[in-house]
């Protein structure tokens, strides 16, 4: 009914001709964009600064920071946002639906073939000219190409991630073509709104690609500041292709001039930041700290989403004790979780959300629907648990270490309460700190210890399994090795039918959770806190993978309200 009314609407438009003003409902100022003002945001990643600049170095940290510079091919239609009207939330860090795509640099893409992509390029995108590294000029497709050679080339990108591709050409000025070696069900994300998918001109072959002054892109903004620990900011691109419909009027993106992302270490100092206006949105606010603000400062805006990152304790299974499964699964019957959930977030999160996440549809199982095997680890069992450490050989218990990062105050929290639950069951646990930097730093050289707490984004039904369990993947801490789990997920990975594959994305994840590499702890739910004077905003916090610029180039500041509430 709602498309019929639609299709209706629009041949009356067709058949009268365009409104006259005179038999329109006056709109609101407030309701239509307004330009200028300045973006204060602290993202959901505001204690940490750049890692890299470098496109295929931090893949998801340089996505957060260049999104509103690079672009990609594709990225998530913000127009399907629940907050438009649509289904679609936009929180996840990583996966959009395929329904929820639409092309960015790409104005249109098919199959020619089972294993040959036709992309498209829209005409027109401009590279702003920037001294000392480009003159202006229009994207063409060289410019893939070379971004695809580059980073499938680099030894810093993710293992096997482009192994599915042949080779990239260029047909003509503004179309792409991609060979496949396999069909990958990923393909969209792998060079399209992934990780490592940030189109850069084929100009950077000659220059530093890890300084930020060097920097270009044809997104909304441009980064023109950058004081590491303290703020990175990015100025309006006049030259910008992109707009955003409102009703019958078209408008330019994007409205702010400037957008500033303010580096906050500490969680007091940034939750007062943004209760006195210095910050419009805070993208990540704890349930503790969200109850607070409801209580003190009402006027903010609130929108709860479930975090899209699993906590999770590693356990190395390549060294003792961790290499014997009773071992692993006493120490996730050691824990409560339960009571973890109730305590630390007062019931204000799930049980099991990792590897799945409910936001996947069908390729998540909830805890309820898992076996005996599964359900057990989510149990607490301390008397078990002596048990099964009897059994592997550690009657006493044993002494180990545990890797935590310093600059997560939840993470510490949460490592010594794990402590205390291990050491009920003789189990000492020496709890190491370690500055970002060096806690992934450690993970990413295989140097890290035996134990390691962290967070890690669930990206995909396939690419969560991927990155927890595949021989050799940076993100596998747990040293997970099993061939034939390896061979499963490839040919899962290839699985055209999606009822196949929800199929198998299911089987694997029951079996990955039963082997118990990891501890899996409880998935919290999240605020995020905005001010009523950012418009044309509901709490989206991605646009392609942990890439939030597109999102940003859309909101407007309604400066007058701002004004009225104090806030200049």
């Amino acid at each position: 009914m709602r498309l019929l009314a639609i299709f209706c609407a629009g041949l009356a438009l067709v058949s009268c001709g365009p409104p006259r003003l005179g038999e329109l409902p006056a709109p609101s100022p407030a309701d239509q964009p307004q330009r200028g003002g300045e973006l204060n945001v602290g993202t959901v990643s505001i204690t940490l600064s750049a890692l890299s600049w470098d496109p295929a170095d931090w893949a998801w940290k340089s996505n957060h920071d260049t999104g509103a510079v690079r672009e990609q091919l594709f990225a998530a239609d913000l127009s399907k946002a629940q907050s438009r009207g649509g289904p679609f939330p936009f929180t996840l860090d990583a996966y959009i639906p395929d329904d929820a795509i639409r092309g960015e640099l790409a104005e249109s893409w098919a199959w020619e073939g089972p294993l040959t992509l036709v992309v498209r390029l829209r005409r027109g995108v401009m590279w702003p000219d920037k001294p000392g590294v480009m003159r202006a000029r229009e994207l063409d497709a060289e410019d893939v190409v070379f971004t695809y050679a580059y980073l499938s080339q680099s030894p810093k990108k993710q293992a096997d991630y482009f192994d599915h591709i042949d080779r990239v050409e260029a047909r003509g000025s503004h179309t792409v073509v991609f060979h496949m070696k396999t069909f990958n069900v990923e393909w969209a994300s792998r060079f399209g709104y992934g990780y490592y998918s940030g189109i850069i001109p084929r100009e950077a072959a000659d220059i530093d690609q890890g300084d930020w002054r060097n920097v270009t892109g044809t997104g909304p903004f441009k980064l023109d500041r950058y004081l590491q620990g303290t703020v990175q900011s990015y100025v309006r691109n006049p030259g910008y292709w992109d707009s955003e419909t409102f009703g019958w009027r078209v408008d330019r993106l994007p409205f702010v001039d400037r957008v500033t992302y303010r580096i906050i270490r500490d969680e007091a100092t940034y939750v007062s930041a943004l209760r006195t206006g210095r910050l419009d949105i805070l993208e990540a606010v704890r349930w503790t700290m969200a109850k607070h603000l409801q209580e003190t400062t009402p006027e903010l805006k609130f929108r709860r989403w479930l975090a899209p990152q699993g906590t999770l304790i590693a356990l190395r299974v390549d060294r003792a004790p961790f290499n014997d499964l009773r071992v692993r699964r006493a120490l996730n019957m050691a824990i409560d979780k339960q009571r973890l959930l109730e305590s630390l977030y007062e019931g204000k999160g799930e049980l099991m959300a990792f590897p799945q996440h409910p936001e996947f549809g069908p390729y998540f199982q909830s805890l309820d629907e898992m076996p005996s095997s599964v359900k057990e680890l989510f149990v607490y069992n301390p008397e078990k648990a002596k048990a099964l450490l009897a059994q592997a050989g550690y009657p006493k218990g044993f002494s180990t270490k545990m890797q935590v990062c310093s600059c997560s105050s939840a993470q510490m929290d949460l490592a010594a309460v794990i402590a205390d639950y291990w050491s009920r069951v003789g189990v000492k646990v020496a709890i190491e700190p370690l500055e970002y930097g060096a806690f992934l730093s450690s993970m990413t050289t295989q140097t890290h210890g035996p134990t390691y707490l962290y967070a890690t984004g669930h990206v995909s039904p396939l690419s969560t399994l991927r990155k927890s369990f595949l021989t050799g993947q940076r993100w596998n801490a747990a040293m997970y090795s099993n061939s034939s789990f390896d061979r499963e997920l490839a040919r899962v990975t290839e699985m055209r039918d999606e009822g196949e594959r929800i199929e198998g994305v299911r089987d694997l994840t029951v079996r990955g959770l039963s082997e118990a590499p990891y501890i899996w702890l409880p998935t919290p739910y999240v605020y995020t806190a905005w001010w009523p004077w950012v418009r044309n905003y509901g709490g989206e916090l991605r646009a392609g993978a942990v890439r939030p610029g597109p999102i940003y180039a859309r909101i407007w500041i309604d400066l007058d309200l701002k004004s009225r509430m104090g806030f200049q």
